[in-house]
C-alpha cells in the first residue's frame, strides 16, 4: 500500500566470520585500484544523459539482471555495517582536489548496483569495482568471487567544517534518493530524484538512478557537477545536479522525464523525513527526550506571496493533505526548533538537522504540494513524504522538464518576513474547572512581533472545518520571547474525523493587516 524506507538497526547480533578478506586480495588487484577503462568519446553532457532517457522510454521496461553474488546478498545489516571504504584510498585525493570520493560497499538493504563513471576532458570512461578499496572487518568475502558486484553508491566530500578535513557533503544511495549537509549540520532528512504514486493502494514505485557521471574537478573548483540516469518500471529520466557546499550547501537541479505508461501521481522534487514524537505530541512512555523528529513541519510559499505553516504529526492511520497553488515559489520540510534541551540526544543531535527547501526554476504552472504523514512506531522509519504534483501531467514519450534549487539550511532557513510559528502544543493548563474542550497554544516569533510595544493590539484569527467549532482564541504577548501567543481553545463534532484548522495573527490597530504566516493544522482522529 505504502513503503518505509529502513533507517537505523532495529537489533540483532552480528554473525562473527572468522576470516578477513586481506587474504583473498592479491598484488596484482591492489594495483588495479579503481582502473578507468573504456574508450575515450565526445564531450559529455547533459544531453547525452537525456538522449539515454529518451532511448529508454521507447522500450518495455528491462529489470536489472541479478548478478549479485550470493555472499553479499546474504550479509545481514550489521554485517554489511560492517565493511568501510578505506579513506586514504578516497579518489582524487592523491591529486589533491577539493572534492573527494567515497564509494559505499553493496549490502543488507542495498543490493542493486550502480554504474559510476568520470568525465575527464569530455569523456566518460567507467569507475571499477575493488575489494581493495574496502575494509571488510570481521567478514570474510572470497574477493575473487566478489570482484564484480558494483557499488552500491557513493559520497562526495569537501573541507565544509575545516580547511584541513573533509567532511561527507552528499551521498546518493539506495534507489533515487540522495542526502547532503551543510556547514555544522548533520545526515538527517533526504530527498529523491521522482515519486511515483507515492501512497496508493495499488503500490509505489521506486524509480532508480542506475547510472551516474561526475566531472573531474580542477583545483580551487567550488562546485562539482553530477549527471544521473533514472529507470523504472513506467518512467526513464535525465539529471543534472550542481552541487555547491557551503553554510546552506545548494544544488542545482536540472531534470528531463519521461513516462513509458500513464502513472496517477508523478512527485517532483520529492522530499523524505522522520517525524516521531514532538511538543505537538507527547513523547512516548519511559523515553527521556522530549523531541523526536529530523522535521517538524512543512512550510510552503504560495506564487502570491502567502506562507503557509502545517506542523509534521505521527498519525495513528495514514494521513494524506495537499495545498493547491499556482506557480509556487518554494517549499520544505523544516526543522525550526534548534535547541538541544528540545531533544536531549547526544548521539543523533536532532537540533543539527537540515532543513530542505525547495526553489521552483521558473513557474511550475498549475498544480499541488501533497504531504504523505505515515504511522511510525520508533525513529528507524521515514514516515514523512512532501513533493510538487503537476495538475497537466506528461503524454507518455513526451518530455517533462523541470528546473529547481535545494537548500539545504540550518542557521539560514528560509522563513517569512513577518513572522512564523516558533512552535504548536496541544493541551490546557491549570483549569479549575475540567470541560470537554481541546486546548491549543500557537507562539509566534519574529523581529517584526519584537518591535510591538506590549500594548498592541494583536488579534488572532482562526477557522476550522465542519468537524470542530472553535470555542474562544485569545492572544497575548510571550514575555519570555518577545514573541505572541495565540491559545484556542475548540470543540470536535465527530472524534473519528480529523479537524483541520487555520489562524494567523493580525494587527487590529492597522485595520486587521496580516502580521504572520498562516498556520494550518490537522487534528488527526482519535
Amino acid at each position: 500500500m505504502f513503503s518505509i524506507a529502513y533507517r537505523r538497526p532495529a537489533g540483532g547480533s552480528p554473525v562473527k566470520i572468522s576470516h578477513a578478506v586481506g587474504r583473498h586480495i592479491t598484488s596484482a588487484a591492489v594495483a588495479a585500484l579503481l582502473i578507468l577503462h573504456g574508450a575515450p568519446g565526445l564531450a559529455f553532457d547533459f544531453n547525452d544523459v537525456a538522449a539515454r532517457a529518451k532511448a529508454l522510454a521507447g522500450k518495455s521496461y528491462r529489470k536489472p539482471a541479478d548478478r549479485m553474488p550470493k555472499e553479499i546478498k546474504e550479509l545481514s545489516y550489521e554485517q554489511s555495517n560492517g565493511i568501510h571504504f578505506k579513506s586514504e584510498r578516497s579518489y582524487w585525493r592523491n591529486e589533491k582536489l577539493p572534492f573527494e570520493l567515497s564509494f559505499i560497499h553493496p549490502g543488507g538493504a542495498f543490493v542493486e548496483p550502480v554504474k559510476i563513471n568520470e568525465v575527464v576532458g569530455g569523456a566518460a570512461r567507467e569507475i571499477a569495482f575493488n575489494p581493495a578499496l574496502f575494509d571488510y572487518g570481521r567478514n570474510s568475502l572470497d574477493a575473487r568471487r566478489i570482484r564484480n558486484a558494483g557499488f552500491a553508491g557513493f559520497r562526495i566530500r569537501y573541507p565544509l567544517n575545516s580547511a584541513k578535513d573533509k567532511d561527507d557533503v552528499l551521498t546518493f544511495l539506495g534507489a533515487s534518493y540522495f542526502r547532503a549537509m551543510g556547514k555544522g549540520q548533520g545526515y538527517g532528512i533526504s530527498a529523491r530524484g521522482l515519486a511515483i504514486d507515492t501512497a496508493l493502494y495499488s503500490g509505489e514505485e521506486f524509480p532508480r538512478f542506475v547510472e551516474f557521471w561526475l566531472d573531474r574537478p580542477k583545483a580551487g573548483d567550488k562546485e562539482l557537477t553530477v549527471y544521473a540516469l533514472l529507470d523504472s518500471q513506467r518512467a526513464t529520466g535525465a539529471y543534472r545536479f550542481t552541487l555547491r557546499p557551503g553554510t546552506d550547501t545548494v544544488i542545482d537541479v536540472k531534470a528531463q522525464l519521461y513516462l513509458r505508461s500513464n502513472v496517477t501521481k508523478m512527485g517532483i522534487a520529492p522530499l523524505t523525513s522522520m517525524f516521531f514524537f514532538g511538543e505537538n505530541q507527547p513523547s512516548q512512555p519511559g523515553d527521556f527526550r522530549p523531541e523526536v523528529h529530523d522535521s517538524d513541519g512543512l512550510s510552503m510559499q504560495s506564487g502570491t506571496g502567502e506562507w503557509i505553516w502545517r506542523p509534521l504529526v505521527n498519525p495513528k492511520r495514514l494521513l494524506i493533505t495537499s495545498f493547491s497553488f499556482d506557480n509556487p515559489l518554494g517549499f520544505g520540510l523544516m526543522q525550526r526548533d534548534r535547541q538541544f534541551s528540545s531533544y536531549e540526544d547526544l548521539d543523533y543531535h536532532y537540533e543539527n538537522r537540515p532543513s530542505l527547501w525547495i526553489e521552483p526554476k521558473g513557474k511550475w504552472g498549475s498544480g499541488q504540494i501533497e504531504l504523505v504523514q505515515i504511522p511510525t512506531p520508533d525513529e528507524t522509519n521515514d514516515n514523512i513524504v512532501a513533493y510538487w504534483l503537476p495538475k497537466a501531467m506528461p503524454k507518455p514519450g513526451q518530455p517533462f522538464n523541470v528546473e529547481y534549487r535545494m537548500y539545504w539550511q540550518r542557521e539560514t532557513e528560509r522563513k517569512p518576513p513577518l513572522a512564523w510559528v516558533a512552535q504548536t502544543r496541544i493541551g490546557h493548563g491549570y483549569r479549575a474547572k475540567a470541560d470537554d474542550t481541546i486546548g491549543m497554544s500557537i507562539d509566534f516569533d519574529g523581529a517584526t512581533l519584537k518591535k510591538l510595544p506590549a500594548s498592541a493590539r494583536i488579534e488572532g484569527t482562526v477557522e476550522s472545518d465542519s468537524n470542530g467549532k472553535i470555542v474562544s482564541v485569545n492572544t497575548r504577548r510571550n514575555e519570555v520571547t518577545g514573541g505572541w501567543r495565540m491559545e484556542v481553545k475548540l470543540r470536535r463534532n465527530e472524534d473519528n474525523k480529523p479537524v483541520e484548522l487555520r489562524g494567523f495573527l493580525k494587527n487590529a490597530a492597522a485595520n486587521g493587516a496580516t502580521l504572520s504566516e498562516t498556520w494550518s493544522y490537522i487534528l488527526p482522529p482519535n
